[in-house]
């Protein structure tokens, strides 16, 4: 089951993982959120947490995922991960440098600085 966040600034999109996720949390609360909000911005950060109650993937909520990726590859600014799942941690340590946006692992514990960093503005460069 997906779940969204509330409360995040316009242009951040929140989702919590419980329990098994399939395909049709995907296709029924994430997708419809996720096309919305790229109609309307170019850029948008994303808050993912796998809560405590994870039980897995079915393939069809990993292909989903795989395709929303690939179809907005550039379209994000920031991704925060949240998550104390092993294999997900090492698989993202491992591939987090292909992700093309700010991304950062957080664990569980960390939740609320998840939310801190993905809602802060951009750090801003000046050259002289």
């Amino acid at each position: 089951m997906i779940e969204q966040i509330d409360g995040l600034p316009a242009g951040t999109l929140g989702f919590v993982a419980h329990d098994q996720v399939t395909a049709a949390d995907y296709e029924n609360v994430m997708v419809p959120d996720i096309e919305a909000a790229f109609a309307l911005k170019r850029k948008l950060r994303l808050l993912y947490c796998i809560a405590e109650d994870f039980t897995g993937f079915d393939a069809g909520a990993m292909w989903d995922d795989a395709k929303l990726g690939f179809r907005h590859f550039t379209g994000w600014e920031r991704i925060a991960l949240v998550t104390d799942v092993g294999w997900i941690r090492t698989m993202c340590k491992a591939m987090g440098f292909a992700i093309p946006a700010e991304f950062r692992l957080f664990g569980l514990a960390e939740r609320e600085a998840a939310r801190q960093w993905i809602t802060e503005p951009p750090t801003v460069v000046h050259t002289e």
